[in-house]
């Protein structure tokens, strides 16, 4: 079906260094330019982010520091960028909280005005959620063919989430399950052990405010810490421990926090 377009309409999508929108740098940018009249206009650009790709990304995008060495960086290409962007509309997968912030932050420490509020951002995984639901009724009718009566009831709930589950382990067995960066993370199997190592293997406290990174070590998952080692900012940063004991933080993630802070001081 040909896009009905009063605007020029962008899809673009992003290589970065990670998945940090502030910290973070573009390494790769292709842009699809739609015009009105069905003409397409697609540019890819490798981009030298001016700081080191950690190994683990490039091994998920391919993208190596000595491919973009000799790259130009983003400010050398965000005057021309801007001006092809101008008048156009944005559009991507996950763009809302990843692209466009990301695309945004480089802008800025360009020195170019790039104002998104007077364009149109049409991210296409929003319309996907939003049309296919997430929800336990949607799983039910989706896995096992069933309308899933008296939803929001607790035993009812709960029976139909056995059902979904063994569904979900015969019709998947075997498959590989990768995260939202194309890594691999396991395989579904009929297996509880497995299938704990998939879903939550990873989360120190419940709430996920903290969580083991790729070497099983402890970090931040949020704020100005995120991805720091929780033992090291709780070592160099001993207000920060005091400012989430007296928080809005669960229970939980005070009392795990705790154990971390108690296990340094008996290693020291």
């Amino acid at each position: 079906m040909k896009l009905n377009l009063k605007n020029p309409l962008t899809f673009f999508d992003l290589e970065t260094t990670g998945t940090n929108t502030v910290q973070d740098r573009i390494v790769e940018i292709s842009v699809v330019k739609v015009m009105p009249n069905g003409e397409t206009i697609t540019k890819t650009n490798k981009i030298n982010p001016t700081v080191p790709i950690p190994v683990e990304t490039s091994l998920i995008h391919g993208i190596y520091d000595e491919d973009v060495k000799d790259a130009p960086t983003f400010k050398n290409i965000a005057k021309s960028l801007a001006q092809f962007l101008e008048g156009s509309d944005l559009a991507g997968f996950n763009i809302l909280k990843f692209d466009v912030p990301l695309l945004v932050e480089e802008f800025l420490r360009a020195g170019v005005e790039f104002d998104t509020s007077k364009r149109k951002l049409i991210d296409a995984q929003k319309i996907f959620h939003m049309m296919e639901k997430r929800t336990l009724s949607a799983a039910y009718q989706f896995y096992c063919g069933k309308t899933l009566d008296d939803a929001h009831s607790a035993e009812a709930d709960t029976l139909a989430t056995l059902e979904v589950l063994q569904a979900q382990v015969a019709k998947y067995d075997g498959e590989d399950v990768v995260d939202n960066l194309g890594k691999k993370v396991g395989v579904i199997k009929n297996d509880m052990a497995v299938l704990h190592e998939i879903t939550s293997s990873n989360l120190v406290d419940l709430a996920g405010r903290m969580v083991l990174n790729k070497d099983g070590q402890e970090v931040f998952n949020f704020g100005k810490f995120r991805n720091r080692l929780v033992s090291e900012v709780l070592e160099k940063e001993p207000g920060y421990y005091n400012w989430m004991m007296n928080g809005d933080f669960p229970q939980d993630t005070k009392r795990k926090l705790t154990e971390i802070k108690l296990r340094g001081i008996g290693n020291s």
